[in-house]
């Protein structure tokens, strides 16, 4: 009970309080020990990429470095994972050098303040007029987002794109989209740089979306409508109303 009582007291005592199952004498002996030993590694499970590694491992060195064309290899092979658990594995052979494929957050800065009120712009107040028009701005809302565009410039260059995008859906024209795509992913804004990469990976259905006049507008309104619905009768009424409330004769 001795050495048992002493192992509270060292560092990484939690290590130990999760493996009770371990002889006395063997504790004693890690106690000893100049470091603590490593822990043993579960065997990877169809999930995880590494179950795939020796795999991709040969098909990384023929030449095949797409992840999707990898991800539906592997899928096929019984992969059961998520592609963007694969892309962490593979964003480590891309570029060894990096600890992490996510690009590095710029350093913080003071907030904009409103020039009129003397108040601090909400991160929503700035969403929302980074997406609105000069045109439909008040003369307020005009005051504000130059006093946002002078302290941030990040947030010029983010309306500048948005803009632009907007300018693509309302003529219905896809010949700019390239452009656009090419000039938000060297941004340098993480979030416009993801925003472009998840376009370019069904790059078919935005110009569609671009180009047709379908939508799936009157879809999500019925689904939007059915929700409320339920939410409102909640533990107070069965199906037969519901099919009643949403489904009126």
């Amino acid at each position: 009970m001795r050495i048992l009582n002493l192992i509270c007291t060292v560092e990484g005592s939690a290590y130990f309080s999760r493996c009770p199952r371990f002889d006395r004498r063997t504790i004693a002996k890690w106690i000893r020990a100049d470091a603590l030993p490593q822990r043993n590694s579960a065997a990877p499970r169809t999930s995880s990429p590494r179950y795939f590694e020796e795999y991709l491992a040969r098909r990384w060195a023929k030449g095949c470095v797409r992840g999707r064309r990898l991800f539906q290899e592997v899928k096929a092979r019984g992969y059961t994972g998520s592609f963007s658990n694969l892309e962490r594995l593979l964003a480590k052979w891309r570029n060894p050098k990096r600890k992490t494929p996510r690009p590095a957050l710029p350093p913080l800065r003071t907030s904009a303040f409103d020039r009129a009120t003397g108040r601090l712009i909400s991160p929503i107040a700035a969403a929302a007029l980074c997406v609105k028009p000069r045109g439909l701005l008040t003369s307020a809302q005009v005051t504000t987002v130059d006093a946002l565009k002078s302290e941030w410039p990040e947030f010029a260059t983010m309306r500048r794109l948005v803009m632009r995008f907007r300018g693509i859906l309302r003529s219905k024209n896809t010949g700019k989209l390239a452009a656009w795509l090419k000039d938000a992913q060297q941004s340098g804004l993480y979030a416009m740089q993801r925003f472009a990469r998840a376009l370019r990976r069904d790059i078919d259905a935005v110009r569609n979306a671009i180009t047709e006049h379908w939508s799936n507008v009157q879809t999500e309104g019925q689904i939007n409508r059915l929700k409320t619905l339920k939410r409102g009768m909640y533990g107070r009424a069965g199906p037969a109303l519901l099919h009643a409330r949403l489904l009126p004769l």
